[in-house]
Protein backbone atom coordinates (compact mmCIF):
# COMPACT_ATOMS: atom_id res chain seq x y z
CA UNK A 1 0.00 0.00 0.00
CA UNK A 2 1.21 3.72 -0.39
CA UNK A 3 0.37 6.69 0.59
CA UNK A 4 -0.14 9.62 -1.42
CA UNK A 5 -0.13 13.26 -0.04
CA UNK A 6 -2.05 15.58 -2.38
CA UNK A 7 -1.58 19.38 -1.68
CA UNK A 8 -3.35 22.14 -3.62
CA UNK A 9 -5.04 25.24 -4.48
CA UNK A 10 -8.61 24.84 -2.79
CA UNK A 11 -10.03 25.26 -6.18
CA UNK A 12 -9.45 21.87 -7.51
CA UNK A 13 -11.33 20.00 -4.43
CA UNK A 14 -14.32 18.54 -6.20
CA UNK A 15 -12.49 17.65 -9.44
CA UNK A 16 -9.65 15.67 -6.94
CA UNK A 17 -12.58 13.93 -5.09
CA UNK A 18 -14.43 13.35 -8.28
CA UNK A 19 -10.77 11.59 -8.87
CA UNK A 20 -10.33 9.79 -5.99
CA UNK A 21 -13.98 8.36 -6.40
CA UNK A 22 -13.61 7.41 -10.23
CA UNK A 23 -10.79 5.29 -9.76
CA UNK A 24 -11.84 4.18 -6.08
CA UNK A 25 -9.63 5.54 -4.11
CA UNK A 26 -11.49 5.06 -0.74
CA UNK A 27 -9.53 6.05 2.04
CA UNK A 28 -8.40 9.78 2.58
CA UNK A 29 -7.89 12.49 5.38
CA UNK A 30 -8.63 16.30 4.11
CA UNK A 31 -7.19 19.02 5.93
CA UNK A 32 -9.50 22.29 5.10
CA UNK A 33 -6.77 24.96 4.99
CA UNK A 34 -3.18 25.21 5.07
CA UNK A 35 -0.23 27.05 3.75
CA UNK A 36 2.89 26.90 2.43
CA UNK A 37 4.63 28.09 -0.75
CA UNK A 38 5.93 25.70 -3.89
CA UNK A 39 9.70 25.24 -3.98
CA UNK A 40 9.80 26.17 -7.95
CA UNK A 41 6.98 28.29 -9.34
CA UNK A 42 3.32 29.67 -8.50
CA UNK A 43 2.48 31.75 -5.58
CA UNK A 44 2.58 31.70 -1.69
CA UNK A 45 -0.72 30.08 -0.55
CA UNK A 46 -0.87 32.19 2.93
CA UNK A 47 -4.61 33.18 3.15
CA UNK A 48 -3.05 36.51 4.00
CA UNK A 49 -3.64 40.12 2.58
CA UNK A 50 -0.94 40.24 0.55
CA UNK A 51 -0.79 36.07 -0.19
CA UNK A 52 -4.79 35.85 0.06
CA UNK A 53 -4.96 31.87 -1.48
CA UNK A 54 -5.15 29.11 0.73
CA UNK A 55 -4.55 25.38 0.11
CA UNK A 56 -5.36 21.73 1.05
CA UNK A 57 -4.67 18.78 1.39
CA UNK A 58 -5.45 15.15 0.97
CA UNK A 59 -3.80 11.97 2.31
CA UNK A 60 -5.29 9.20 0.52
CA UNK A 61 -3.84 5.18 1.54
CA UNK A 62 -4.05 3.31 -2.05
CA UNK A 63 -3.17 0.16 -3.12
CA UNK A 64 0.26 0.27 -5.39
CA UNK A 65 -1.90 -0.60 -8.58
CA UNK A 66 -4.00 2.63 -8.30
CA UNK A 67 -0.72 5.00 -7.80
CA UNK A 68 0.32 5.20 -11.54
CA UNK A 69 -3.28 6.29 -12.78
CA UNK A 70 -3.86 8.39 -9.87
CA UNK A 71 -0.70 10.37 -10.57
CA UNK A 72 -1.35 10.65 -14.31
CA UNK A 73 -4.64 12.61 -13.76
CA UNK A 74 -3.94 15.02 -11.04
CA UNK A 75 -0.66 15.95 -13.68
CA UNK A 76 -3.95 16.70 -16.26
CA UNK A 77 -5.47 18.72 -13.08
CA UNK A 78 -2.12 20.49 -12.64
CA UNK A 79 -1.15 21.36 -16.32
CA UNK A 80 -4.58 22.66 -17.17
CA UNK A 81 -4.57 24.76 -13.98
CA UNK A 82 -0.82 25.68 -13.37
CA UNK A 83 -0.84 28.89 -11.84
CA UNK A 84 -3.32 27.35 -9.08
CA UNK A 85 -0.65 25.00 -7.72
CA UNK A 86 -1.07 20.90 -7.11
CA UNK A 87 1.36 18.50 -6.38
CA UNK A 88 1.35 14.86 -4.92
CA UNK A 89 3.92 13.08 -2.80
CA UNK A 90 3.93 9.20 -2.80
CA UNK A 91 5.25 7.14 0.44
CA UNK A 92 5.25 3.29 1.14
CA UNK A 93 2.79 2.20 4.12
CA UNK A 94 4.80 0.37 6.13
CA UNK A 95 1.96 -1.11 8.25
CA UNK A 96 -1.70 0.26 9.54
CA UNK A 97 -4.37 -1.22 11.91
Amino acid sequence: MKSVLITFDQAHYERIIATLDRLNCRGFTYWVQVKGRGSKTGDPHFGSHAWPSMSSAILAVVEDNQVEPLLKVLKRIDDAYQLLGLRAFVSNIEQFI
